[in-house]
């Protein structure tokens, strides 16, 4: 079976040696914390680089973050898509915020930890902050329908990306449905265009634009 290291390797082989030290480092830093605080599933802490590394970094497939991009991670979680996503695009800044504490505290320790100098971590709803972003990520907290409105006032209008300034949301299955509710330009690229695991048969990334 590949090793957890490897597949990021695989699928990104441009890293640099303190990039993938980063990554290396992912897999005991969340066992440690979700032994004490959990915030990842036990079904998934087993499978933590496919599900949630490798996941998170299916939107920089789709989006190559241009350097000085600044990044809005809303309802984080233990970090994701955020902490991934920061590893690899170390001159963008990175804001990682949800409404529950303790799970604020494992993505400021596991940041601490990685010496990552890109990132904030805040305990705050979306609808709360008052900063201006490039782009909002996200990993399918709501529906588009109600996602939108939380985050609709955010953005820069000056853009420096190859899309104009949005959300980039990470989904499951068919979103037909729900995208017919979304009234603004929308594109879905499907995961399974870049990763060939069974686990991204089934998962996209939601462009949103937002400018």
């Amino acid at each position: 079976m590949e090793s957890d290291l490897s597949l990021i390797r695989r699928y990104f082989p441009k890293l640099t040696d303190q990039q993938f030290d980063r990554f290396g480092q992912l897999g005991p830093l969340y066992r440690e914390w979700n032994a004490k605080i959990n915030v990842i599933s036990r079904k998934d802490i087993d499978e933590l680089y496919l599900r949630h590394v490798l996941h998170s970094l299916g939107i920089a497939k789709v989006m190559p973050f241009a350097d000085g991009s600044h990044i809005l991670d809303v309802g984080t979680g233990g970090g994701f898509p955020g902490i991934p996503l920061a590893i690899l695009f170390p001159h963008c800044t990175f804001k990682l915020i949800d409404s529950i504490g303790k799970k604020i505290k494992v993505v400021q320790a596991v940041t601490e930890a990685l010496e990552l100098k890109n990132v904030q971590a805040a305990q705050i709803r979306a609808e709360q902050d008052r900063e201006r972003y490039d782009f909002v990520v996200s990993r399918a907290v709501k529906p588009l329908e109600t996602f939108i409105p939380w985050v609709q006032n955010r953005f820069k209008q000056q853009q420096s990306n190859g899309f104009p300034n949005g959300i980039l949301y990470l989904k499951g299955g068919d979103l037909r449905s729900e995208l017919r509710a979304v009234r603004r330009d929308t594109d879905v690229f499907l995961l399974k265009d870049h990763f060939q695991e069974e686990f991204f048969t089934t998962k996209s990334v939601v462009y949103v634009r937002m400018v």
